[in-house]
C-alpha cells in the first residue's frame, strides 16, 4: 500500500490528472473477482484523499505475466465486464489495460503562455559570469 499511496501522491502533486489502476498479479489470486473490488474499493478511497475523483479512473485487472487483459480480453476472468469511467469530456469504457491508455486525453499544451524551466543551480564561471 505505502508506494502506491505515495505515487498517488506525488502524480497528483506533479499535475497529472488522469489515472489508471492495473490490478496486477491476478494469476496469484486465482483471477478472484472478490480480491479485484476489494483493491478497488480500497484504491479508491486513498485516491480520493489525495484529489483524483475515482469515477474518472480506470481499474483494470490484469497478469503481467500471462498477458491478461494486457491487449486483449481474456477467458481467465469471466465475470470482469469491462471498465468505465467518466471526465470531463465524457464517458469511456474499455475491457484491456490498452483500451485504457487509448482513452486518456492528451493534456493541453499551454503555446500561449511563456516558457518557464526549473533551475537545478547558480554557476558562477570566471570571464563569463553567472548561469
Amino acid at each position: 500500500h505505502g508506494q502506491t499511496r505515495e505515487h498517488a501522491l506525488l502524480a497528483f502533486t506533479l499535475g497529472v490528472r488522469q489515472l489508471i489502476v492495473a490490478v496486477n498479479k491476478m494469476d496469484t489470486t486465482n483471477y478472484s473477482e472478490e480480491r479485484f473490488h476489494e483493491i478497488v474499493k480500497e484504491t479508491s478511497n486513498f485516491i480520493k484523499k489525495v484529489g483524483f475523483n475515482p469515477k474518472s479512473v480506470a481499474f483494470v485487472p490484469i497478469s503481467g505475466w500471462h498477458g491478461d487483459n494486457m491487449i486483449e480480453p481474456t477467458a481467465s476472468m469471466p465475470w470482469y465486464k469491462g471498465w468505465e469511467k467518466e471526465t470531463k469530456a465524457g464517458k469511456s469504457s474499455g475491457k484491456t489495460l490498452l483500451d485504457a491508455i487509448d482513452a486518456i486525453e492528451p493534456p493541453s499544451r499551454p503555446t500561449d503562455k511563456p516558457l518557464r524551466l526549473p533551475l537545478q543551480d547558480v554557476y558562477r564561471i570566471g570571464g563569463i559570469g553567472t548561469v
